[in-house]
């Protein structure tokens, strides 16, 4: 039987390899798989990264989940930061599962958790980019229409609007699911991806286009009508929503632009060195999984000053950070509009 190539980069089985179904191979390994992980340099760095991705992204994202679904009142805000800390928390909670194999060199987990994985990392990279895209375009209509959003912005609206997002996000997710498979090769289990002919480029280019292209347009055009309208209003003396729209946008390239250049250079691997490759998808594998600890950051932390932070009751701090009234911005809606400033800016 023709061989099958199989490659594999979503969590840390940055190897290709040729297998057949002969039940020998899998039955009477000639030799037991020894992992090297602690003795490469590479391969202990990036445990490292990932185990402080892990313990600061579960703990950060729980934190948020607390504060946002059992402390504060429930708003649209709130609900936006709930989900999107729900869809990090959930990842991060995977991430011992790709840190085991990463050790062991050795998938230990059996097929159907081997499946989860992979599908639970692209669910939190649809939902996680398609929640930052409503996110913009929630504050772009709050600005732009501000009487409208507070005649029309409901936590019904939201919940629905962030249940789309997520049925959305899962049925990009399938794929992930229905072409991950395991096999045991020479005493080593591995948890691979093995796509039909053509499969892989076209998975490729979906994930880059509904992932990563098409939600950094969306939140670019909506900062950039947002930043146009403060500073056509005068509301330049605070720099703080420009800073804070800047490092979301950054953010959001920066830890998913390199996971998505490698993959679709992946797609055509000839043209490259295998090392280049592996170190590459490695890299870019990592940087992706950092953003679900930098969302909490960015979305609540930076929407209030540091100092006051530090000063004051960090929970306290993360409440007015999510909360519905954000003091610059709403202060421009009630002169704007002559509308209540409960009205939703905040950036």
């Amino acid at each position: 039987m023709e061989d099958t190539e199989v490659f594999n980069y979503e969590y840390e089985d940055y190897n290709n390899y040729t297998y057949t179904e002969d039940p020998d191979i899998d039955e009477q390994p000639v030799h037991k798989h020894q992992s090297t992980c602690f003795s490469e340099v590479i391969c202990v760095s990036l445990l490292i990264v990932n185990l402080v991705i892990f313990l600061l992204g579960f703990f950060g994202n729980a934190v948020v989940i607390w504060i946002a679904g059992f402390r504060m009142k429930r708003t649209v805000n709130t609900t936006w930061y709930l989900s999107l800390a729900i869809s990090d928390f959930i990842f991060c909670a995977c991430l011992p599962l790709s840190m085991t194999n990463m050790v062991m060199d050795d998938w230990i987990f059996g097929l159907f958790m081997c499946k989860v994985t992979s599908c639970v990392m692209f669910v939190n990279m649809f939902s996680s980019i398609f929640l930052l895209v409503v996110i913009s375009v929630d504050r772009c209509v709050s600005v732009m229409f501000p009487v409208w959003a507070q005649n029309h912005r409901s936590i019904k609206m939201a919940s629905v609007v962030v249940g789309v997002a997520w049925v959305l996000a899962v049925a990009l997710s399938v794929p992930s699911a229905i072409y991950r498979q395991e096999v045991t090769h020479f005493g080593r289990t591995s948890c691979f991806n093995s796509y039909p002919p053509g499969g892989h480029q076209i998975i490729a280019l979906t994930r880059f286009l509904a992932g990563f292209i098409a939600p950094f347009l969306f939140i670019i055009v909506c900062y950039s009508v947002i930043i146009f309208k403060l500073r056509n209003n005068r509301m330049t003396k605070s720099t703080k929503p420009f800073k804070v729209m800047t490092a979301l946008v950054a953010a959001f390239f920066i830890c998913w632009m390199p996971y998505h250049v490698f993959v679709l250079l992946e797609v055509n691997h000839l043209s490259l060195s295998h090392h280049v490759l592996v170190n590459g998808l490695k890299f870019g594998t990592v940087m992706a999984a950092a953003n679900s600890f930098l969302n909490p950051v960015l979305y609540v932390f930076m929407g209030n000053d540091f100092r006051q932070t530090f000063r004051s009751s960090l929970l306290r701090k993360m409440e007015n950070a999510m909360g519905e009234e954000p003091r610059t911005i709403s202060r421009y809606l009630s002169r704007s509009s002559s509308m209540d400033t409960r009205a939703s800016t905040h950036i």
